[in-house]
Parts: structure tokens; C-alpha cells; sequence
């Protein structure tokens, strides 16, 4: 079954489609002026699952990318993922990681075990 894509130019921040996390074919498009104005927008929602980036200027996509509070942050590309690439949200997305070697600390336990040693030349 396919589902067509829904594309909304939204130009409220407090609309549904602009605040909620919406799984779907959906995608929403909102202007901004400046790259503060888009980080200080894209980071005001409760949610923070995934996000994407796109442009040419590096400065660019390294400062927005290290300021956008999401899990996973996509680079001129979008839904691309890797087994090793740790997948998961910040704030109300989600807890803990999947993939990637913290996917595998959930499987874990830690034990630490001490033993005294007597005579090491390192105490």
C-alpha cells in the first residue's frame, strides 16, 4: 500500500502539525529568517526525535546540528539508517538508544568485582 506524502507550509508554531510529533508520511515546512530563529523554533516542542538538515555551507549544518535537541539528525538526506548509528529521541521521544553499541547496554549488567592486591608496586 502506498501512501502519498502530505506536505503543510506551516506558519504558526502552535499548530498541531508544528508541535506534535506526527508519524506519517508528513512533513512540515516553516520559514524562518535567520539560523537562530530556525534552531530556537525547531527546538521548541516537547519532542525530539529526529530532525534534518539541508544545505551546502558546512559552517552551517555544523552549528545547527550541534544546536537542534533531537536523537538523530540527518545531513542533506532523510530515514537513513545504519546498525551502527545509535537510534532514539531526546526530551519525550524516548529513553535509551536502539543500534549502535548503546542499543547493547540495555542487554547488560555491570559487575564490579575488587580485590585487594597485596605488594603491587602501583599502591
Amino acid at each position: 500500500m502506498f501512501n502519498s506524502l502530505m506536505l503543510q507550509q506551516s506558519g504558526q508554531d502552535d499548530m498541531l502539525i508544528a508541535k506534535d510529533e506526527i508519524f506519517g508520511p508528513v512533513m512540515s515546512l516553516m520559514k524562518f529568517k535567520t539560523i537562530e530563529e530556525g534552531i530556537e523554533r525547531a527546538n521548541n516542542t516537547k519532542y525530539g526525535l529526529a530532525a534534518g538538515i539541508v544545505s551546502k555551507n558546512i559552517d552551517v549544518i555544523n552549528t545547527v546540528s550541534r544546536s537542534i535537541h533531537a536523537g538523530i539528525i540527518w545531513i542533506n538526506c532523510y530515514f537513513a539508517f545504519d546498525s551502527d548509528c545509535p537510534y532514539g529521541g531526546y526530551k519525550m521521544s524516548g529513553f535509551g538508544r536502539d543500534f549502535g553499541m548503546q542499543g547493547l547496554h540495555k542487554y547488560l549488567h555491570t559487575k564490579s568485582v575488587v580485590t585487594p592486591i597485596y605488594n603491587s608496586p602501583w599502591l
